[in-house]
Order: structure tokens, then sequence, then C-alpha cells
């Protein structure tokens, strides 16, 4: 029952234009695609679905299931700009290559940045992510799937320390903002947040930023 109230909610809050719709004018390109119209229903479906197979659905209270996917699609609205970009803008430039990893190599020629709704980048994530969701992401980094990826890293690296607060998911993300990284970009991600928990009906919870390292158990950089 909890889902289908969520997933009926989220749609709500999609269809009535309060989150998408906001691309800046003139920015898109082939490679950047609208995502707005894509059918968010569905997606909500898709992370229900992740959540069982992990066995996990049945952690934590309603009231987290509700933090943790507004956390989801706070961090999602914020890594493409109000759903308008689905790869890193000018990523080709940046080198996420990390050369000595023996088990995920480099393939020469390709690009591990950032792509899809959580941006998956280098080399070490592309590797593992392909394997589970069954696409060659080191030969073919560009079959990213938006959200199938996105599901795949959060499970993997967000899922479990969704207790610790928002914060936590943050730095789980994309640790380089904490600390003072990008303390702008940090409190975007916090007010989407807010905003989603506002539309679920349900508090943000403590611990919502990622200025104090000492606070996390894990980090992800």
């Amino acid at each position: 029952m909890l889902w289908t109230v969520l997933i009926f909610k989220t749609g709500r809050i999609f269809s009535n234009g309060s989150i998408t719709g906001k691309c800046r004018s003139g920015v898109l390109t082939a490679k950047k695609t609208e995502l707005s119209q894509m059918p968010l229903l569905g997606l909500v479906h898709n992370l229900h679905h992740w959540l069982l197979l992990c066995g996990e659905l049945s952690d934590g209270s309603a009231d987290d299931s509700k933090r943790e996917i507004a956390a989801f699609f706070a961090h999602v609205t914020r890594e493409t700009e109000h759903f308008c970009f689905v790869e890193e803008i000018d990523g080709a430039s940046n080198n996420y290559c990390q050369e000595d990893n023996t088990q995920y190599p480099c393939v020469p020629g390709k690009g591990y940045y950032g792509r899809g709704t959580i941006q998956l980048s280098w080399n070490y994530n592309y590797g593992p992510a392909g394997e589970s969701i069954r696409f060659d992401g080191l030969n073919n980094p560009e079959a990213v799937v938006s959200f199938k990826t996105a599901f795949w890293f959060w499970m993997n690296n967000v899922h479990s320390i969704i207790g610790q607060g928002f914060g936590a998911t943050i730095r789980a993300i994309i640790g380089k903002e904490c600390g003072g990284g990008n303390t702008d970009v940090v409190n975007e991600r916090i007010g989407f947040f807010k905003d989603y928990c506002i539309q679920f009906g349900v508090s943000p919870g403590d611990n919502l930023s990622c200025w104090d390292t000492r606070r996390f158990s894990i980090y992800i950089l």
C-alpha cells in the first residue's frame, strides 16, 4: 500500500510541472536529452523493483521510504539540471580513467565521464555497472541507460547509508562537494530534498549537509 501511494504521489509531483520544465533556454543538444517527458511513474515502479530484488524494502519506516525516494529524486534533479541533461556538460574534456585499475581497465578512445540521471563516472564504476545490468560498460560506455545505472549506483553506494541523513548521500555520490568543496551546490541539493519531502509530507530529518566529515561512517570520493 505504501508504494502504491508513493508512486501515485510522485506522478502527481512531476505531472504538475513543479519539478520539470525548468531547462535553460537554448542549452539542449542531441546528446543532452530533454527528460521532462519521460514516464516517471514507471521509473518509480523500477526503483521499487530494485529495492525488492535487494531484499531491502522492509527496512525502516514508511517515513524512511519517503525520505529515500525524496533523496533519490533530489540528486537526480541536481545531476540533470531539472531533467534537462543525461550527460556531463563538457565531460569529454575530462579524464575519468583510473589507469592503475586492472580489474576494469580503460579502453583507448573511450570516455568514462558522467552519464545518466545520477551521472556515472570513472572506469571502476562503468565496469561493474555494465556487468550488473548487462551492457559493456568499458567498451561501450555510451550505452548507459539513464535510470538503470542510477538505480544500480544508488543500491550499491547510497541505500545502505540512507539512515545517516541526506548529507551522507551527498558524500556517497559526489564527495568532492563536501567539507566546503562546493557549498552552493550542496545547498541546492539540500533545497531539492526539502522540497520533495514537503510534497511527500515527511520531515527531512537530521544531518542534511556534509560539511563535517566526521559525521559519516563511509566516504566514497
